[in-house]
């Protein structure tokens, strides 16, 4: 859940990428967890800024799917584990190389249980948040503390135990009770359900109901006042925008809803109603960059804005906004699969251009992106991948791109409902994740023919478009593909008359006096081959 479109795309790609290997999040499921189904997580902890330390526990409940006598957790061993309880009763544990593993004294039955566990000490610290993950300690201008997590790469086991691993979130899930200095404010997930303060102390407690990605089970914490409006969604439902921004910049804040109101309604337009309607639309001030967080999105781009259609735009906003669909709503089962988030949201701050300065602009912004793939590796590389492993800045560009790509091919009036069908399915969304292969059979269906082969040539390799042209006598060219077996449409430009074509490996004939120019508005990734 880290990370785009208009400081630059560069800057949102590097978004992603960790530092250590040993942080990564994914991979392999293990078999000890792969027999274990998280249904809801409970973290409670008491933070100390000025120490920097976190102290409390986490309750996880689980179904398991049949009897055990353990159970496995992630969690980074900068911490301490004191005491675990699975049903009530204190069970014997180990606690090393990032792993919690449970050795109940009678055998676990199949069914629901609870595992209770007390940590604390100080947690992994951030070195250059965004771009790696941890926890953010820091000042504000007016000296009160400020602090904030990031942690898509390595996942919650960052701060708290749990099944690290994309393939399962909390189904019924979470909620949060964070206790910090009383002079600070929590902005967590879903909504706030209490805040109370003894002391020197406040709690507050944030739910969720949603099912939602353990890197988005966290808070942020600083001198915040909330800056709220109504809105109503495309479906009709009323829903609170909230901003939880720094007191010290409260007087920028209404400026930004209004542009951020904007990237709400624009989002909805393509991709259906806004995922969490029954909780909030929350954005975050935070001392790094950005990263998507269900219904708490991280903000801080310290109110600089782009210029589209004439008027102020946000592109880091709202591409972080946009993963509340891709990322969040529709979330890949295997860190393999990362470019359904990042491509096809990269692809949403592209339709912002469309909507806003039109079709001309939307064509130019993907000619020129279509000059910074690195395309060394292919965007999907199997199976069981790791978040780092996985990553590379070609899921964001490239992903999009092909997403072009298949508008093209499809043609609007069956892309852009098959776009918006795919992120409001219930087969893929919420509790259903989803695979490429998903989106391949989605699409292949809505398209009434088999897609695979271009999903073979630009997400499972490194390949263009080869466009062999050959001059033969008569003013006459040649035209045809060499790499792949299906038919396309392709515009060909002949005597500066650009029509629409239909090739393949047999090839077509066109009569021109020049050279004919093939697919001159760059729908494709491609390599011409000429004679």
């Amino acid at each position: 859940m880290k990370r785009i479109l208009s400081v630059t795309l560069s800057l949102f790609m590097s978004t992603c990428l960790l530092q250590a290997q040993t942080l990564t999040s994914g991979g392999k499921l293990k078999p000890e967890q792969a027999i274990m189904d998280v249904r809801h997580y409970t973290i409670s902890l008491a933070v100390d800024p000025e120490q920097k330390t976190i102290d409390g526990f986490t309750t996880i409940d689980v179904i398991m799917a049949k009897a055990t006598k353990v159970l496995l957790f992630d969690l980074l061993d900068s911490l301490t584990v004191s005491k675990v309880l699975v049903n009530g009763k204190p069970e014997t544990f180990d606690y090393k190389n990032n792993l919690i593993t449970i050795h109940t004294a009678k055998e676990l039955p199949a069914g629901k249980a609870s595992v209770k566990v007390i940590y604390g000490g100080k947690p992994h610290v951030a070195r250059r948040p965004p771009w790696d993950d941890g926890f953010i300690w820091t000042r504000d201008s007016t000296g009160h503390q400020w602090m904030a997590i990031t942690a898509e790469g390595t996942g919650g086991k960052l701060y708290f135990p749990c099944k690290d691993h994309p393939s399962d979130e909390p189904d019924e899930g979470a909620d949060l009770i964070i206790t910090v200095p009383k002079d600070l404010v929590v902005a967590g997930p879903g909504l706030l359900k209490k805040v109370s303060k003894q002391g020197e102390t406040a709690t507050y407690h944030w739910q969720t109901k949603y099912p939602i990605n353990n890197y988005s089970i966290l808070f942020n914490a600083g001198d915040y006042t909330v800056v709220s409006r109504p809105y109503t969604t495309v479906d009709g439902h009323n829903v609170p925008v909230q901003f939880y921004v720094l007191k010290e910049h409260a007087a920028k804040a209404q400026h930004h809803l209004d542009i951020f109101i904007k990237t709400i309604k624009e989002q909805e337009k393509y991709f259906g109603e806004y995922p969490w309607a029954k909780e909030k639309i929350g954005i975050v001030e935070t001392p790094h960059l950005g990263m998507e967080h269900q219904t708490m999105n991280a903000y801080g781009a310290k109110f600089r804005y782009s210029k589209v259609g004439g008027e102020d735009y946000d592109g880091l906003m709202h591409h972080e906004f946009g993963h509340e669909w891709w990322g969040n709503k529709v979330t890949a089962k295997d860190w393999g699969d990362y470019w359904i988030h990042e491509g096809i949201c990269t692809y949403g701050d592209a339709l912002y251009i469309r909507e806003f300065e039109g079709e001309k602009a939307y064509i130019k912004f993907f000619q020129n992106s279509a000059l910074s793939f690195g395309n060394k590796i292919p965007i999907v590389i199997g199976k069981d991948i790791d978040e780092e492993s996985a990553y590379n800045g070609d899921i964001y560009g490239k992903g999009a791109f092909f997403m072009h790509t298949l508008r093209y091919v499809m043609g609007d009036s069956t892309f852009f409902p098959t776009l918006k069908g795919f992120v409001t399915d219930p087969r893929y969304t919420y509790n259903n994740l989803a695979s490429t292969e998903d989106v391949i059979d989605y699409f292949s269906k809505a398209a009434g023919k088999d897609l695979k082969p271009l999903f073979d040539l630009f997400i499972y390799s490194t390949n263009k478009l080869e466009v062999h042209v050959k001059a033969q006598r008569g003013d006459k060219y040649q035209v045809q593909l060499l790499n792949i077996d299906m038919p396309l449409p392709v515009d060909i430009t002949a005597d500066g008359i650009t029509k629409k074509y239909t090739l393949d490996k047999k090839g077509i004939t066109i009569i021109s006096k020049t050279m004919p120019v093939i697919d001159p508005d760059t729908y494709y990734l491609k390599k011409l081959i000429i004679e």
